[in-house]
């Protein structure tokens, strides 16, 4: 700015930019960076909203649809798979046509998918009405850390924890208002499920303005990084990386347990003797936790130069509320839900991670695919277990055990993940040595 400065009132300067084209980029940056903002906020309270209502109201979709316990159990899968069919798309969608406008179209394929589902008949219908939300879930998982860390290099773990508490909070409001909301408009579970496609509607309306000015000066934030990081990236090949292998498999761990638990803890708590409403409450409580702490988290990671005892922590509050599922799980309900909310904060630990094992937002862009994609393939059995042992064993026994038991790995792996190294330093040690 200073060398700007000096140029302009030097005689043998280059004549200035036409009057007022300083003036305007300034504004325009900041404005398009408030809309940026605003944007994030919205589009993160879209990530769950369609997985969270469900699962309140999964009985009444499984009576109304005529799916059995296994078909419930592969309807609660269906949201990793598309996460890791549709989540690999994401980083050439981005080049091609801009994060923003990738983010855009997957708000818009939400409300859509949101609107349509409960309404086109059969279970057929229902999966892939649900597979077109999740579409656009799925590319908005992978591009969230891209946007922040081209937009806010400097800000990536408050960055993150906004975000995060965004996607948070709308987890665990679609937890808790979902039956309610439909015992207000009719009863009718179709209604308290497409009534979410509204949120959905209003988080299209930042990104339309900064899809339509990409390219005005100001718009599209600069990266400022260097031509070796350029190169580094432009040729990386991530699969080469420990640090990437760990990450997946930490994200899948704690996707395993974020979805079977989003899926399945309100019936767990029903079949306790909780009733329907306060089960989808305590789902929101534990989705709740998530608010404050997801701001919280990745704050304090960034500041660690090992992740790995955040990591711990979570996990051991993991194991916790599921010995309090076990063996009281009607009696200390609402301790087990915070403890199992705290413990699915391991998600944003995990996108702070991503974004800090990379140089550049390329760099993020393929980490962060390679990473959600394959974690959330590693994620996929989990829930469709859980429903095959619950209508075999006809408890909620082995399926506590299941979860529990992944908690131990999830808490090794995420600890190896934590370390201080980024994927490109890794990628080019081995290409040296090889």
């Amino acid at each position: 700015m200073a060398s700007e400065e000096t140029q302009t009132m030097t005689p043998t300067a280059t004549p200035p930019a036409p009057t007022g084209t300083t003036e305007k980029q300034a504004p325009t940056r900041a404005w398009a960076t408030r809309l940026v903002i605003v944007g994030i906020v919205l589009a993160a309270m879209n990530l769950r909203p369609a997985i969270t209502s469900l699962g309140a109201l999964l009985e009444e979709v499984r009576d109304g649809l005529g799916m059995s316990g296994s078909l419930a159990g592969l309807l609660t899968s269906v949201p990793p798979l598309c996460f890791a069919i549709f989540g690999v798309m994401a980083p050439r969608l981005a080049k091609r046509f801009g994060p923003g406008a990738v983010v855009c179209v997957g708000m818009a394929a939400i409300a859509s998918g949101l609107v349509v589902r409960p309404f086109i008949g059969g279970t057929a219908g229902f999966l892939a009405a649900t597979a077109l939300a999740l579409a656009g879930i799925a590319v908005s998982n992978v591009l969230m850390p891209v946007i922040v860390k081209r937009w806010f290099p400097d800000r990536v773990g408050s960055m993150t924890g906004l975000y995060s508490m965004a996607l948070a909070l709308g987890t665990s409001l679609a937890a808790a208002l979902t039956v309610p909301m439909t015992d207000a408009l009719g009863g009718r579970w179709q209604t308290g499920l497409a009534v979410w496609a509204a949120l959905a509607v209003a988080a299209v309306v930042p990104w339309i303005p900064l899809v339509r000015e990409r390219g005005t000066p100001g718009t599209d934030a600069p990266e400022h990084v260097s031509p070796a990081v350029r190169q580094e990236d432009a040729g990386l090949r991530i699969t080469h990386s420990r640090t990437a292998w760990a990450l997946a498999v930490f994200f899948g761990l704690q996707a395993t347990a974020a979805y079977i638990t989003m899926g399945w803890m309100p019936q767990i708590f029903r079949d306790a003797g909780v009733p329907a409403g306060q089960a989808g409450v305590l789902l929101a409580v534990t989705m709740a936790m998530g608010v404050p702490l997801a701001f919280v988290i990745p704050r304090v990671a960034t500041r660690l130069t090992h992740q790995g005892p955040v990591v711990i922590v979570l996990g051991a509050c993991g194991l916790a509320g599921y010995a309090g599922l076990y063996l009281a799980p009607a009696g200390g309900a609402w301790a087990w839900a915070l403890l199992l909310g705290v413990s699915n904060c391991a998600f944003p630990l995990a996108l702070t991670m991503v974004g800090m094992r990379a140089k550049s937002s390329v760099g993020v862009a393929k980490l962060s695919a390679f990473a959600q994609s394959t974690g959330y393939l590693i994620s996929i059995p989990g829930p469709l277990l859980v429903g095959v042992l619950y209508q075999h064993s006809g408890g909620w026994g082995l399926p506590i055990a299941l979860m529990a038991g992944l908690m131990v790995p999830q808490i090794l792996i995420g600890t190896l993940a934590g370390r201080n190294r980024t994927v490109e330093d890794e990628v080019a040690a081995r290409a040296a040595t090889a």
